[in-house]
């Protein structure tokens, strides 16, 4: 009989994606933690199926007091995701301690540890996009956010973990059961709304003379393609370390709104609009993935192409869940 899984972050985001695929694959004996509050995100676990939910406060007490069942894994994605978050207590304690709290019973215990690391560790992009350990001392996150995911990659490295323990560093995603995210939901999200109020598609400006207005680029990665990488090295405890997980290559900002136009079977119309002074010295403007240390782990899925994901996203998804208004 196998062991039940646990997934941190279970309603979020890339989080019920890790559910349904495990579900999808047959598999039920899954252990649900999170915090779900006051908003919406409940509704993501409405129609799945696992055999326990417990709080995750809960969850890290249990853990510190070694109160856990034997479990396969634990995917631990609970974090909080907020790039504009200001709080750098709660940052701290949320993402950096509570992972090394899991991580420590993990390892105890002889259980898979996979975990959301982001590509928000990079910063603006200087330093490079090299997930290979030597470097990661050297990067200089643009946001607590970004050091937070930091603070936990720099922990396990000084503490010789890598090698057992298993950290991913999910840049752009975008995709289903976004819903609940606020401000911090992709673009595509944004931009189906958007053009179904105005007929329209808001980009910031450039403030740097080399990117041009909507020419900011970004690796951007359909949650399918994250969900596959985060399953595959949960089911591969050789493959260890900091791994990206992106397409490899870089896109525009107006690539993507251009994709959720033709998806949706319009003629692109973008304004680009000002950039809030809060985000302009935080804002990346180039970020892409060097697949080579995941290749190489022997992970060979190839990733959607952008215009196939966002395709897939808005006629799959959005459409069907929120169709437009009726004239």
């Amino acid at each position: 009989m196998t062991r039940p899984i646990v997934v941190t972050g279970a309603a979020g985001f890339i989080g019920t994606n890790v559910v349904r695929a495990l579900n999808a694959a047959g598999r039920e004996d899954i252990i649900v933690v999170d915090e779900l509050g006051s908003d919406q995100k409940w509704r993501n676990l409405s129609d799945q199926a696992f055999a326990d939910y417990v709080d995750l406060h809960e969850f890290r007490d249990r853990a510190l007091l070694d109160d856990l069942p034997e479990v396969e894994a634990v995917i631990h994605l609970g974090a909080c995701s907020a790039t504009t978050e200001t709080d750098a207590d709660y940052l701290a304690d949320n993402n950096y301690a509570y992972s090394r709290d899991l991580c420590e019973w993990a390892l105890r215990h002889g259980v898979r540890f996979v975990y959301a690391s982001s590509a928000a560790t990079y910063g603006d992009g200087s330093r490079g996009y090299s997930d290979e350990h030597d470097g990661t001392p050297d990067l200089r996150p643009l946001n607590m956010y970004g050091y937070s995911k930091q603070m936990f990659d720099m922990w396990a490295l000084r503490k010789g973990l890598l090698d057992r323990i298993a950290g991913v560093k999910y840049f752009n995603v975008y995709g289903p059961y976004e819903d609940h995210k606020g401000d911090m939901r992709s673009v595509v999200h944004k931009s189906y709304f958007q053009i179904q109020q105005t007929g329209r598609v808001g980009l910031f400006k450039s403030y740097r003379n080399e990117y041009p207005d909507g020419g900011q680029v970004r690796d951007f990665v359909h949650v399918d393609d994250a969900v596959a990488v985060t399953l595959w090295l949960a089911a591969n405890p050789v493959a260890n370390g900091l791994f990206n997980c992106g397409t490899g290559r870089a896109r525009s900002w107006l690539d993507l709104a251009g994709a959720v136009f033709a998806a949706l079977d319009r003629e692109p119309a973008v304004d680009f609009i000002d950039m809030p002074e809060h985000l302009k010295d935080k804002y990346q403007y180039h970020t892409e993935s060097d697949p080579a240390k995941l290749r190489a782990a022997g992970y060979d899925r190839p990733f959607l192409e952008l215009e196939d994901g966002v395709r897939d996203y808005v006629r799959g998804y959005l459409l069907r869940r929120f169709p437009p208004a009726s004239p």
